[in-house]
C-alpha cells in the first residue's frame, strides 16, 4: 500500500473550507478570495484595499491557475468574505497546511505565546488576543487560537495543545501559561515542557528561588579542604554564553538541577523533573544590570537542551511578532467586522515568509 503524499498545496486545503455566503449571492469562488488574500499579504499588502489592488495587478497571473468567473473581488466582497468566514473552520484548515509543511525535527522548541491586535477593535470593546503556536526549527506557526472575550490566555492554551501534534517537542510557555492543567496537557500530547515563573506563583516562585539561589551560590563558593559540596550543588549543571554587539556585552548562565526532594508540591506538575534559572548580565556603556529568571521543567538534567528551550521562547518576539507588527502591520489593522480580525491574523500567520522556505519550489503551496 502507498503512502498518500502530503498536501503541500494551500489552495488543496481551501477547498475544504465552509462557504458562508449564499448560493445566490456568490460572484467569485472562496479560493480565488483566499489565495488572492495570501499573495497580497505575502508581498506587503495588509488591507482589503491592497487586496484588490494586487489582484488587479496582477490578474493576468492570477488567471492562470485561478477561476476568477467574474474578474478580481472588490475590496469590500473581501471584507465581507473574511468577516462571515467561520475562524474555527480556517485556523483547522491553516493548522492541516502547516502540518503537511512541518519537518520532523527531534525536540522542536514549540513556543506559545500571545499577543494582542491593538487597533482592532470597537470603542466598546477590549483588545482581540491570540495565541500562537510558534516553532522554532520549522519557522513556522503551527496553529493559532483567539482568546474568548472576558477571558485570559490559559483558557485558550489547552484547546490549542488539543489541535496539534506536539509528540517529541518541547514546549514553552510564558509565566501566565505556568498551570499545573497546561503541564499536564502537555505531558499527555508526549511532550515536554519549560514553564517561566513569576509572581502569579508566588510561593512556588519563591520555593524555586530561593532553592537555586542558594545552591548557585554554594557551587560558587570555594570550601576549605575535606569539606564535600551538598548533593544539590554537586549535580548542579551549567552553561555560561557572551553575545557581544553594538557596544553592549551580555552573558547568560543557565543552571539546572534535578534534586527536587525539597519540594513538596512536586507531583502536582506532571513530570516535572528539573528546575531551572537563568542569569542575565548586560553591560552597556559601562552600565551593568543582572536579571533571573526561573523556570519549572519535565526535560531531564541537560543544560544545553534548556538552554536552546529558554532562547526559543525569547526567540518568538523577533521571529514572529516582530514581523506581524513592523514588516505587516498587524498592530496598525483596524478590520474589526464580524470575525475579519481573526481571520486575517491566520492568514498572517499562513504568510510568515519562512513557511515558504520549507520546499525548493516555492509556487507548490499555491
Amino acid at each position: 500500500m502507498q503512502n498518500r503524499q502530503p498536501k503541500f498545496s494551500l489552495i488543496e486545503h481551501f477547498q475544504t473550507l465552509p462557504d458562508p455566503r449564499v448560493n445566490r449571492t456568490k460572484e467569485h469562488e472562496l479560493v480565488d478570495v483566499l489565495t488572492i488574500g495570501v499573495c497580497t499579504l505575502l508581498c506587503a499588502g495588509e488591507s482589503f484595499n491592497d487586496m484588490e489592488d494586487f489582484g488587479l495587478a496582477k490578474a493576468d497571473w492570477f488567471k492562470t491557475f485561478l477561476s476568477l468567473p467574474n474578474g478580481i473581488p472588490s475590496h469590500d466582497t473581501f471584507n465581507r468574505v473574511f468577516a462571515a468566514l467561520d475562524p474555527q473552520h480556517f485556523g483547522e484548515c491553516f493548522m492541516a497546511w502547516t502540518q503537511s509543511l512541518r519537518a520532523a525535527v527531534a525536540q522542536e522548541i514549540v513556543a506559545l505565546d500571545g499577543k494582542a491586535l491593538r487597533r482592532a477593535l470597537a470603542a466598546d470593546q477590549n483588545s482581540k488576543v491570540i495565541v500562537s503556536a510558534w516553532a522554532q526549527s520549522n519557522g513556522l506557526v503551527l496553529g493559532q487560537l483567539k482568546v474568548d472575550d472576558k477571558s485570559n490566555e490559559i483558557t485558550a492554551l489547552p484547546k490549542l495543545l488539543r489541535a496539534l501534534e506536539l509528540s517529541g517537542c518541547i514546549v514553552t510557555v510564558d509565566a501566565m501559561g505556568t498551570q499545573k492543567q497546561i503541564a499536564k496537557e502537555i505531558r499527555e500530547a508526549d511532550a515536554d515542557y519549560v514553564m517561566a515563573l513569576k509572581g502569579n506563583h508566588e510561593v512556588v516562585h519563591d520555593e524555586v528561588k530561593s532553592f537555586l539561589d542558594t545552591t548557585v551560590t554554594e557551587a560558587a563558593t570555594k570550601r576549605p579542604a575535606g569539606v564535600q559540596p551538598s548533593r544539590a550543588a554537586a549535580t548542579l549543571a551549567k552553561l555560561e554564553t557572551v553575545e557581544k554587539d553594538h557596544g553592549r556585552q551580555e552573558t547568560r548562565r543557565y543552571y539546572q538541577s534535578g534534586a527536587l526532594a525539597w519540594f513538596a508540591d512536586r507531583s502536582k506538575w506532571e513530570g516535572l523533573q528539573s528546575v531551572g534559572l537563568v542569569e542575565a548580565e548586560r553591560e552597556v556603556r559601562g552600565k551593568v544590570t543582572v536579571e533571573r529568571r526561573y523556570y519549572l521543567s519535565s526535560l531531564p538534567v541537560g543544560v544545553e537542551t534548556f538552554a536552546k528551550a529558554v532562547r526559543g521562547h525569547w526567540a518568538v518576539e523577533n521571529s514572529l511578532h516582530w514581523v506581524l507588527d513592523v514588516q505587516m502591520g498587524e498592530d496598525d489593522s483596524r478590520a474589526r467586522t464580524g470575525y475579519a480580525a481573526e481571520n486575517l491574523a491566520t492568514l498572517r500567520d499562513c504568510t510568515i515568509l519562512e513557511a515558504w522556505k520549507m520546499s525548493s519550489c516555492s509556487s507548490a503551496f499555491i
